[in-house]
């Protein structure tokens, strides 16, 4: 069941008048479910438990309660009064921009840290006193570290896709930041799925919640058209090509797996006559911010994404995404697709899908309940179907789309040759065994690459929580091809609200 919005508007809500005007300003004027549910139980004091699918205006759901609470009494220092963790840079940012948006009429300061960038003017900032501070977890222990911010006087703490920082590896960074903290306390967590990490972490975080859920995680908003396009792999570039020609698009965004298949396929649309940009974890922060600015302004026509992107992108009217290569755990998909379809927009999401990701697209299809369209492109006939075979969707998985054993595999000729090629075998084994893990750690170092450091150098890159050098080293031992080792860890866990 998709969301519908809710027909009370924002000022039966308990908002006041300066933050009604600001909402106004920005053109709401009726609440989604997850904002009419949430702001009422922060206002009145409650902790929170909240499911929402991308999408939903979550942000403003704890973000404009979170301001009224802070302006009804006055704070007692200069230090931050509300805490909001999240897990990206890009996702930090894009709070700290609603907070100063929905915020412009009341007296409260904010600022937003996060690693690769320069650290010194945020110490300048929290040192001249902030209410609200919007902090990725790296970075966040940096200045706690330093002694640079002071985190005794929060009244309200906010984990945003809390799922997601756990899936990155943040779990013993989150609660070395919950020890900084004061007992006594508010708290909001937001999550898309509903694992047993979530849960353990709620039972130990939350006081006698209020349990909100609007939607389950993997159901994609019916105002994203869904279609996949059967392609060969080494005609993919093409067939992308040939669509946003062909369809005169002026802005999309394409999901890759890796960082070097990102910047790989911004060379080849550049080739081809087509603005480009890419943003993943290898690039600075000053790449992202511009690269993303620069796609939101129309400068380029498509932004190149690793699942970085995935979540926390808020590219308003965003018409087209198209996932270039499957990603590995299905739940990604529906993230990917919910960057399009925001705040009653219509978007299309469209996958170029080859024969080596059926497996893929199959653990899709179960996700999402039912199967997605198939419209083969005339000129860019798939060899082969993409329809999975029986039992294909677990082998899919297992071999994240590669190869399959074929039926003749097992055949008296391959049995005759199993003697004369058991040596070479164990060899190739050991070889895969070893590419799998590579892989997986290259995978891991990208979803951590927040790039947080401690002295304050502009030396993009380093994760987090300070992996950087693993990302260095997996990234040049695998060219950044995916593993998903955390992915596929928290694949068997997730379940929906």
């Amino acid at each position: 069941m998709s969301f519908s919005p809710s027909q009370t508007g924002f000022d039966g809500l308990g908002l006041q008048a300066e933050l009604l005007a600001a909402v106004e300003a920005e053109g709401y004027t009726i609440p989604t479910p997850i904002q009419a549910q949430s702001i009422p139980v922060v206002l009145d004091g409650r902790d929170v438990l909240a499911g929402a699918q991308t999408g939903t205006g979550k942000t403003a759901a704890f973000t404009l309660p979170i301001l009224q609470l802070l302006n009804s009494r006055a704070g007692k220092s200069r230090a931050p009064r509300a805490l909001v963790v999240t897990p990206t840079r890009e996702l930090a940012a894009q709070i700290g921009e609603s907070v100063e948006t929905y915020g412009r009429n009341l007296h409260l300061r904010s600022t937003v840290i996060f690693g690769g960038v320069g650290i010194n003017p945020q110490k300048d900032r929290l040192r001249r006193g902030v209410d609200i501070l919007v902090a990725t977890p790296g970075r966040l222990l940096d200045h706690a570290g330093q002694r640079t911010v002071n985190l005794s006087q929060i009244e309200i703490l906010v984990l945003d896709e809390a799922d997601r920082m756990l899936d990155m590896g943040f779990i013993h960074d989150i609660k070395r930041i919950i020890k900084l903290l004061p007992v006594k306390r508010q708290n909001l967590l937001f999550s898309a799925t509903y694992n047993e990490e979530i849960k353990t972490l709620a039972s130990g975080l939350l006081n006698n919640p209020e349990f909100i859920a609007v939607a389950r995680d993997n159901e994609a908003t019916e105002l994203v058209t869904q279609v996949v396009h059967p392609v060969g792999k080494a005609r993919k570039r093409e067939l992308l090509t040939h669509l946003i020609t062909e369809g005169d698009w002026s802005q999309v965004l394409v999901f890759n797996r890796t960082k070097h298949g990102s910047n790989k396929l911004v060379k080849q649309l550049e080739t081809d006559g087509i603005t480009a940009t890419a943003i993943h974890g290898n690039k600075s922060q000053s790449a992202r911010t511009k690269a993303l600015a620069d796609f939101k302004k129309g400068k380029v026509r498509v932004l190149v994404a690793t699942d970085i992107a995935a979540r926390g992108l808020d590219i308003d009217r965003l018409p087209h995404v198209v996932n270039y290569d499957l990603p590995n755990v299905p739940e990604d998909y529906v993230h990917r697709i919910g960057r399009t379809g925001r705040a009653g927009s219509e978007g299309a999401a469209l996958s170029l899908v080859s024969g080596e990701e059926r497996g893929l697209l199959a653990d899709i299809n179960r996700l999402l309940g039912h199967k997605i369209p198939v419209e083969e492109i005339p000129g860019f006939k798939q060899e082969a179907s993409i329809a999975p075979k029986p039992g294909g969707a677990s082998r899919g998985r297992a071999n994240h789309g590669g190869r399959r054993q074929s039926a003749s595999s097992n055949s008296r000729k391959t049995q005759s040759r199993q003697g004369r090629s058991s040596s070479s075998s164990e060899g190739r084994s050991r070889a895969g065994e070893s590419s799998s893990r590579t892989e997986a750690r290259g995978n891991r170092s990208e979803s951590l690459s927040d790039g947080s450091y401690r002295d304050g150098g502009a030396r993009p890159g380093r994760s987090d929580n300070r992996s950087a050098r693993s990302e260095g080293r997996s990234g040049a031992r695998s060219g950044g091809r995916p593993g998903a080792r955390s992915e596929n860890r928290s694949e068997g866990r997730r379940r929906s609200f």
